[in-house]
Order: structure tokens, then C-alpha cells, then sequence
């Protein structure tokens, strides 16, 4: 199964594709996120559209820091922000910050006040929210509103001066708190906090707020059309306001599209932030979690990421996307391209008692379907590991595999019967005593007997141990958190099985991080990038072969 390379043909980037054949512009589009997360998938569905769209019309993409609030940002989330950019392969034209614009933006601010369109108010947060009305009733206008402008601009350049504490005062616009839209009640553009900048130090104490800042940093950039999600779309009238008013000759075009939701799991910043300070999860890279950094370690491949953002399209509705889209879309990616290999994750001891050497080397090919990815040799030998679960003593009717007396199929290598069970003093099964049929090397019977069951093995002497981790949906209901409810309540309790004694063949021996294979019956496996050494291997699940939750989800509907 290929994936699919075309273009998709969505809203947006038809308002593109007409706006370009009636203007003559150069497209600019900008991913810009705030330092104060890591990414996640949602994130990526702007990433590529922001990028991709750039690039499919000969455009430029920027990225730019939304660096606006010190008191949650960190140099960190900066890195991380581009090490994930890098990962799906996207590279800006230019890297910006919102910090880069703060001399110009107080300037900005200081033009608003000159024109009687921004003032300082002395009401605090609460006074503030009361005062904005609701709704359904209008605002009243805040006491300080008819500050003079010379008043305005002495508060303010005191604010700046570092003159008050934070929170005393606000710098406010100066537009309507009758407006229907709340948004363009005098909302706050500039709060002061006694906090060093990451990037500008301790230069300032005022910092803008997103909505002023956002479309001014737009215009300074020469942006063309400012992609968002839906819920900057009450904010767009703002937008505009602040860019008619100060008369800034660039106007970006902001477009709003329904941001990612994903069944199965959270795309709140501060809930994954919960979880990780809770302990819940294992860190942001966790490979349960939904953020980028967590994909990758798991397993995911920038390309799946980008062909589930280009399958799910861009609408102007937010609905929940099914998470098998997701994990399809991987499956979709590794199938043709992912080596073939036999690991038994829960070990069965199997004696082959007339098998007549100690061992032989048997050819098996990396994939069924692609000879030129090669082949590998796997030794087969007098005792074996077999899953587990491939063995029942009282087997029912429609279980295929071994049983006492019944013949199965070693892939890749001969039929084998089983002829007695070993079991400890607590009535366990810890070993089986087979015998073999020498004349069906290969997987097949001279004499055309047919068997249904085939399994697979390693060898005992030949087998490299591995810690196997097997990740499964990180909550067990569809939309955790629904109705009011603590969203940790729904924390699946077997997202994570740790398997620390599983066996996989020789040939993975040198299997370094982030390399991906298909555990033959299994799934599709990764070398786990920060806790696998050549001395103790360790992979991480991406993805069943099949969606085991399919089952599941309908017999709850």
C-alpha cells in the first residue's frame, strides 16, 4: 500500500488559488507557535498546511516564537519546536520571533494612545471581567477610560519604566464594550510582569498580549495569509481592528480551519502537562503521548504524520477524528518498506527430541513482497521459543495453532507435532517435547498433507533477549474528560506492558535506535531511541498488524 502523494484540494487553498489569479503577491504563510509546550499531532495538522501550501505556490514559509509570556516559555520548548520541524522534514525561510518586534510594538502602542484608541485602566482582573459584561448584556465602560492621551502615555511609559507592580495596571484598546463580538470590549494589549524574557532579558517589563501582538508580527513579516484554527475566528474582527486602525499598509488575510481532534487521547497543552507532572506518563516523550517527540520515539515516520493530516482534509467544523485514521496511516507507510523479522514475546521452552543436529541455517526473506530488500539467515535448532499463546492444552474448535498431538507449521521452517507437556510444581506449562518432519523443510509436504496453523519461532541458543514494550491507547474512552468528568479518570490501566524477557532473532543483534521492523504476527516494532544499548535491547510497539480496538468500538455502540 502506497501513500498517496497528491495534493489536496481543500478550502483554503482554493481562497489561494484564486487570490493568485487575481493579485500579484509572493504567498507567505507562517507556523507560529508559543515556546511553552511541546508539539503534538494536532499541531502537525498546521505544520504541513502551513509549509505545503507555501511550497506547492512557490511561497515562503516562516517560523516564528509567539514568545510573548515569560513566565510560561522556555529556550527548551524552542528547540524542541524546531528539532520536530526538522523531523517532518519542513525547513523555514526564515525564523523569527515575536520578541524580535517588541521595540516596534511599543511603538505601536504608543500610536494607539496618541489617537485616543488605547488607555490605561487601574481596574484589576476581576473589576476588569465584571465590567466586560456577558454574552447576552453589554460591558459599561471602565472608569479610567477618558484618561487624557497625555495621561495615557505618562502611565505607560512609567508601566515600561517598571515604575508599578504587575497587575496594577493594564494598557487597554479603546474600541466598544457595547460590541456584540466580547472580543472588542477594550480588550487588554499590553500587562506588566517583573519577569526576564528568554530572549530580551530583563530589557522589559511590559509584554503584549497574543492578540495584539499576532497580527502585528503578521504584517511586520510580510505574511499573505495568516492560517488558524477555528477558535481565532471571533478573534478575526480584532485582527482587523488593530491593523485598520494604526492604517498598516500590509493586511494579512486570516483563514480559519477546524483544529485536529483525536479520539482516545487529549490535545490540551495544560492536561498534558498534567500528566506529566502527575507521573502518569514517563516524561513528553513518552510514546503514549500524542506531542511529536513522543511519535517518534514510539515509532511513527514523518510521512505518516503527513498523509493522516492530508486524509483528514481541512474543514470549517471541528469534529473527533477516528485514531485508527492514525494508525492505518502508519501501517500504510511501513507495509512495503519495513524487513520482516521473528520475535517471540512470550517465550515457550520447545524440545524437538528427533531433531538429529544441533543446528542448520535456514534462508528467510526480509519482505514477500520486495526480493530486493534481500534475505537473512535464521538458525533453526534442536530447542526453540514459540509464543505462548500459540499453544493450548485444551484448544477449541476454531484455535489453529499447537496442540497435544496436533501438527503446525514453523514458518519458514518444518511442520512439527506435539507429543507431551512439561509442567513445574505449580501445574504450569513451561515446556513442550515435539518431534519434526524432516521432509517438509521449507513449509510444505511432499506427500500434500495440509496443516492450518503456521507460528513462528527462534532459536534457544541463537536468540538475543529484548525488552519488548507494547503501547496500547493511552485512555480507554473515546473522549476523556466528556460530560464534566476528571479526564484522568479515564487513563487506559494497560496502555503499557513491559516485556522484559522476550526473545528476537540473531539478525537483530546490531539494530540500532529508531530503526523499524515487522515483528512477523506481531506488529510493526522501533528500536526505542533513549533507553536501547547494544547490551540490552528495547523496542517499542508502534502498531498491532491489525486495529484490535475495531472490535471493541462496535460492541459499545
Amino acid at each position: 500500500m502506497q501513500i498517496s502523494k497528491s495534493i489536496p484540494n481543500d478550502f483554503i487553498r482554493q481562497i489561494i488559488t484564486e487570490d493568485l489569479k487575481t493579485k500579484t503577491f509572493q504567498l507567505v504563510t507562517r507556523f507560529p507557535p508559543e515556546p511553552n509546550g511541546y508539539l503534538h499531532i494536532g499541531h502537525a495538522k498546521s505544520i504541513c498546511l502551513n509549509f505545503d501550501v507555501a511550497a506547492e505556490n512557490s511561497g515562503h514559509c516562516y517560523l516564528r516564537f509567539d514568545d510573548t509570556n515569560p513566565s510560561k516559555e522556555d529556550l527548551e520548548y524552542v528547540e524542541s519546536i524546531k528539532a520536530d520541524l526538522n523531523w517532518l522534514g519542513y525547513t523555514w525561510t526564515k525564523l523569527c520571533y515575536s520578541s524580535d518586534y517588541f521595540e516596534q510594538l511599543y511603538d505601536y502602542a504608543i500610536e494607539l494612545i496618541k489617537i485616543n484608541k488605547a488607555y490605561v485602566c487601574g481596574l484589576n482582573g476581576e473589576e476588569i471581567r465584571q465590567y466586560r459584561g456577558t454574552l447576552k448584556e453589554p460591558g459599561k465602560n471602565s472608569p479610567y477610560r477618558e484618561r487624557t492621551v497625555e495621561e495615557n502615555l505618562d502611565l505607560f511609559t512609567r508601566m515600561k519604566a517598571g515604575e508599578f507592580a504587575d497587575g496594577e495596571l493594564v494598557l487597554r484598546a479603546k474600541i466598544d464594550m457595547a460590541a456584540a463580538n466580547i472580543n472588542l470590549r477594550d480588550p487588554i494589549i499590553y500587562r506588566i510582569k517583573h519577569l526576564p524574557h528568554q530572549m530580551t532579558g530583563n530589557k522589559w517589563c511590559v509584554y503584549p498580549m497574543y492578540d495584539f501582538t499576532h497580527c502585528l508580527s503578521d504584517a511586520i513579516e510580510g505574511i499573505t495569509h495568516s492560517l488558524c484554527t477555528l477558535e481565532f475566528e471571533d478573534h478575526r474582527p480584532l485582527y482587523d481592528w488593530f491593523l485598520d486602525t494604526l492604517q498598516i499598509p500590509c493586511h494579512p488575510q486570516q483563514i480559519e480551519f477546524a483544529r485536529l481532534s483525536l479520539n482516545y487521547t487529549v490535545m490540551s497543552k495544560r492536561k498534558l502537562q498534567e500528566l506529566v507532572e502527575n507521573n502518569l506518563v514517563n516524561g513528553w516523550d513518552d510514546p503514549r503521548m500524542p506531542t511529536l517527540i513522543g511519535m517518534r520515539r514510539r515509532g511513527y515516520t514523518p510521512e505518516s504524520i503527513k498523509d493522516f493530516c492530508n486524509k483528514i482534509g481541512l474543514t470549517k467544523n471541528n469534529t473527533s477524528i477516528e485514531i485508527g485514521v492514525l494508525e492505518n496511516s502508519i501501517r500504510s507507510d511501513l507495509d512495503p518498506k519495513t524487513a520482516r523479522v521473528m520475535a517471540v514475546l512470550k517465550p515457550l521452552r520447545v524440545v524437538i527430541e528427533n531433531y538429529p543436529v544441533e543446528a542448520e541455517q535456514l534462508e528467510a526473506p526480509y519482505h514477500p513482497n520486495d526480493p530486493s530488500m534481500g534475505s537473512r539467515l535464521i538458525t533453526f535448532s534442536k530447542v526453540i521459543y514459540i509464543e505462548q499463546d500459540d499453544f493450548l492444552e485444551e484448544p477449541p474448535k476454531k484455535f489453529f495453532r499447537l496442540a497435544p498431538g496436533r501438527e503446525v507449521r514453523l514458518r519458514y521452517a518444518y511442520f512439527i507435532t506435539c507429543q507431551s507437556v512439561i509442567k513445574n510444581e505449580n501445574s504450569e506449562i513451561i515446556e513442550l517435547r515435539c518431534t519434526y518432519d524432516p521432509a517438509t523443510k521449507g513449509g510444505s509436504a511432499p506427500d500434500g498433507r495440509k496443516v492450518k496453523g503456521t507460528i513462528h519461532w527462534v532459536s534457544e541458543t541463537h536468540a538475543i533477549t529484548a525488552e519488548i514494550r507494547l503501547y496500547d491507547r493511552l485512555f480507554n474512552q473515546p473522549n476523556p474528560g466528556a460530560n464534566g468528568t476528571d479526564f484522568k479518570t479515564a487513563l487506559n490501566p494497560n496502555s503499557i506492558t513491559i516485556l522484559p524477557n522476550s526473545k528476537v532473532e540473531a539478525s537483530l543483534a546490531n539494530a540500532e535506535a529508531n530503526q523499524r521492523f515487522q515483528f512477523e504476527r506481531q506488529g510493526y516494532f522501533c528500536v526505542d531511541n533513549v533507553d536501547s544499548s547494544a547490551e540490552k535491547l528495547v523496542f517499542n510497539r508502534i502498531v498491532t498488524l491489525r486495529d484490535s480496538w475495531a472490535k471493541i468500538e462496535k460492541s459499545n455502540r
